[in-house]
């Protein structure tokens, strides 16, 4: 057996049933508290991330095929569909799926409310999963049928907004250059809610053909495509080669054409989500110290009160390697009771914030309108080995305080 961890577990052992001393305690509580604020730290800033990734893909897939002259433009260029430019996107190495789109900015106007929205039209090929997931109310719009319909779906916030619900008709108008306004009603067929306020309140789903006929564009006339790839945080390699593509084809059908990836198109939400990398090393690096302090302070109330055995092993022979061991066990000891406190407490209040949702959030300053979580085992066991193993190491230093402890002058004592 180890025998530095075995001198150590029979301390660690109550002796006539006491209780741990003091600075013990406060060193468990200190590791517990730390280990809690870790593991909730990493889940909702792996929450944050999984969530707004998700559902930016949602709504605008993981890149997109336009003009280029429809980038940061008002009105859009319409893209010819063609069999040419459709297989060059699909033989790109990562494709996986590809809808086409057409977007028109217009207003909606009720006896109540005025609101600007940009209306969307897609047709069957549409990967309207997300939207099933986010539908609270009504149904999908009848896309891709052989009749064109004139279903809506509108966001929860719009439809509260504007005083509108499933059934509901509503006018919009659509503002021409030089022209007088085009009007069109539509039927609410359904409303959705991502929790995404800022995204919600500008987007309305319709038929395809109905933003084609209000633009004066042909059937094979749209906006661009939407694009998925395999992994979204792959999708900038899937650009780069589309990017190519393009760029030394010579066919008419490809000229003008821009790709871009969700990330290009929203950077100030991806470097707002970069950030959170950066906050959840400070909170780390902070608790890692807090904890470290407090388990020094503890280890070293352990040494001086076991001044007298330091003593005795010395005078029989027993090095300050062997001794710093001992304690290095001890310590560890510590560190694990109040890791698996501090797991209990932070597992046991993200599962509480992941089947309750009962810490809500401003969806204008944080786009989600709940705190989301996310639970990995594979950070978790990172965490729990990499948080033990930093502080154990650094305690390696307060440790050789027992090189200090003289024999005769302890032994004396006792």
């Amino acid at each position: 057996m180890n025998l530095a961890f075995f001198i150590a577990r029979r301390t660690a052992q109550s002796r006539h049933g006491n209780s741990p001393g003091v600075a013990e305690r406060i060193a468990v509580m200190s590791v517990a508290l730390s280990m809690a604020v870790m593991i909730l730290t990493l889940a909702v800033m792996m929450g944050f991330k999984r969530e707004v990734t998700r559902k930016m893909a949602g709504f605008a897939a993981h890149a997109t095929l336009s003009d280029i002259r429809s980038v940061d433009a008002p009105d859009t260029e319409p893209v010819r569909r063609t069999e040419y430019l459709e297989e060059l996107v699909r033989s790109t190495e990562g494709f996986v799926s590809m809808a086409p789109y057409a977007v028109r900015g217009g207003i909606v106007r009720t006896a109540d409310a005025v609101e600007g929205l940009l209306l969307k039209g897609v047709d069957g090929l549409y990967d309207r999963s997300f939207f099933d997931e986010w539908l609270v109310e009504g149904a999908w719009p009848r896309v891709g049928d052989s009749v064109r319909t004139k279903d809506l779906l509108l966001s929860q916030t719009l439809a509260e907004r504007l005083m509108l619900g499933v059934g509901d008709r509503v006018e919009m108008l659509f503002v021409e250059e030089g022209a007088l306004p085009r009007r069109d009603r539509f039927k609410v067929s359904g409303i959705y809610a991502s929790g995404m306020d800022e995204m919600d309140r500008a987007l309305a789903i319709t038929d395809l053909r109905n933003v084609q006929r209000l633009s004066d564009w042909g059937p094979d006339e749209i906006s661009g495509y939407e694009l998925f790839t395999q992994d979204i945080d792959r999708a900038g390699e899937f650009v780069g080669a589309l990017r190519r593509r393009l760029l030394f084809d010579e066919e008419d059908e490809t000229a003008n054409l821009v790709v871009r990836s969700v990330q290009e198109q929203y950077p100030h939400v991806f470097d707002w989500l970069k950030a959170h990398d950066v906050n959840a090393a400070v909170v780390i690096v902070i608790m890692l110290a807090v904890a470290f302090f407090n388990m020094a302070a503890a280890l070293l109330v352990l040494v001086l009160e076991r001044t007298g055995m330091i003593g005795l092993l010395k005078a029989l022979g027993m090095r300050n390697g062997m001794l710093r061991r001992i304690f290095l066990y001890r310590a560890a000891f510590v560190a694990l009771r109040g890791m698996a406190w501090g797991n209990g407490i932070g597992l046991g209040l993200c599962v509480l914030q992941a089947t309750t949702h009962v810490v809500k959030l401003s969806s204008e300053g944080y786009l989600l309108s709940e705190v989301p979580v996310a639970l990995n085992w594979g950070w978790w066991l990172a965490l729990n080995a990499g948080s033990l193993a930093a502080v154990v190491a650094l305690l390696v230093i307060p440790a050789c305080v027992v090189s200090t402890v003289k024999p005769d002058r302890t032994i004396r004592y006792e």
